[in-house]
Formats: structure tokens, sequence, C-alpha cells
């Protein structure tokens, strides 16, 4: 291994290995995986047992987490997560999450402390677009907004005579979300015409991931009563 290249946004690596001729492992297609489905998660568990497989189900899709270490240093968000109730412990981390067909539908990621059977994987399409885009301009690039928020769920924008979207909590200075203009208070409820509402906690980050570094988005807040457009040129996260 002469190289390693670090993504700690979606807390994978890729390395490079020369002079090596190493077996490889079909990638699935994690688009149409439904709850229910049945999965085998393998990897080391607690850095000790190699080849450790364990089965379940796929609990829940579009989850959003924030990962850690077990001593709560160098905490991490990770969004639109797999769900699974599969064993998954501490070690298991970057070992694959396969569907019934021996394919590669995500990669093991965490685990929920002081819970049974709550582990987390990484979809396979979104590591295959981080590959892509490595492959392409030999970094890791990752749009950047710029804001902490919260969902305005539908039973909330009603109690409270709002829209639902992502009400801003705080704006980080001189991001691009500063730059253009968004401010603390107001509640993103468009992005380039695609509607966020408050049925998926990463709503707004899923839409954002799926922008590139430099393009300019338009973003429409509710702010007082009124609807704005804003334009807002997403940065690269660091």
């Amino acid at each position: 291994m002469s190289k390693i290249y670090r993504d700690p946004t979606n807390d994978i690596a890729i390395l490079k290995v020369d002079g090596m001729s190493v077996p490889s492992i079909k990638l699935g297609d994690s688009g149409n995986l439904k709850v229910g489905q049945f999965v085998i998660a393998i990897g080391t568990a607690l850095g000790e047992f190699r080849h450790t497989v364990t089965t379940g189900v796929i609990s829940g899709l579009g989850r959003g987490i924030q990962a850690g270490d077990p001593f709560g240093g160098n905490a991490e968000q990770l969004d639109n997560v797999i769900q699974t109730d599969a064993a998954i412990n501490p070690g298991n981390s970057g070992g694959p999450l396969l569907n019934s067909a021996g394919e590669v539908i995500g990669i093991n990621v965490a685990v929920a402390q002081g819970s049974q059977n709550i582990g987390f994987a990484l979809p396979i399409n979104s590591v295959k677009e981080v590959v892509n885009s490595f492959q392409k301009t030999g970094s890791f690039e990752r749009p950047f907004l710029g804001v902490r928020y919260r969902m305005v769920s539908q039973k909330a924008a009603i109690l409270n005579d709002v829209p639902q979207g992502a009400y801003v909590e705080d704006v980080v200075t001189g991001s691009p979300a500063d730059k253009g203009g968004i401010l603390s208070g107001d509640i993103i409820t468009k992005i380039d015409g695609s509607k966020i509402d408050g049925k998926d906690d990463s709503g707004l980050a899923k839409e954002i991931a799926r922008k590139k570094v430099g393009e300019t988005v338009e973003i429409e807040i509710w702010r007082d009563g009124e609807i704005k457009n804003l334009k807002v040129t997403l940065q690269q996260s660091e």
C-alpha cells in the first residue's frame, strides 16, 4: 500500500496498492433498497474477531446520524445512511453490507451506543459518487452551504403557522449561506425548485449533496411571513 486518501466527511478512505492483484467484490445498487430487506454484515468485530458475519434486515433508510468515537471526540454528521439490525460492533467499520445476492450495498460505519441491534452503513451509491469524483479530480469534493438547521415537520408547521422546511438555527460566518443573505430564523423551503419538507431529517443535506462545488443554486426561504429567493454559490466543504 503506497497511499491513503481520506475523506473524513463521508468517513471513508481510498487506498492505493501497487503491484498486487487482489480479488474484488461486485458493487450493488442502494437506490432501490426496501425496509425489511435481508442483509449480511462482515467485519472484524471489536477489532479482534476477523471475518465476523452477522445477518439481519434493513430497519430504515435515509437516516441522519452523528458519529464519533466512544469517548466523544471527533464527531461528524453522516446523512442518508442505512439502518440495519444486523449486529455491527466497534471494529466492523469499513466492512461491507451485502444483499442476498452477495453484492455490496453499503459500507458499515457506525453503531448506536447504549442500544442493541442498531447499526448504520453508508449507501454504496454514495460511495460510488465519491470514488467517481475522486478519479476525475484527484480530491474529495463536497458542496458546503454553511447552516445549522432542524427540520420543521408538518405538525410543527401547523402549530406555529409557518411552512415546512429547514429552520436555520445558525449561519457559519463567511460561508456561502452567509454571503448569499441567509439569516438565522429563516426557513429554507426549496432549492432549485425542489421542495424541502419535514418528512426527512436530512432532506436539506441530501439536496445540497446533489449539487457541485462552485454551482450557484436558487434557495427559496420564508422570512417573517414573506417568501424570498436568494442566489447562493456553494463552496468546497473543509
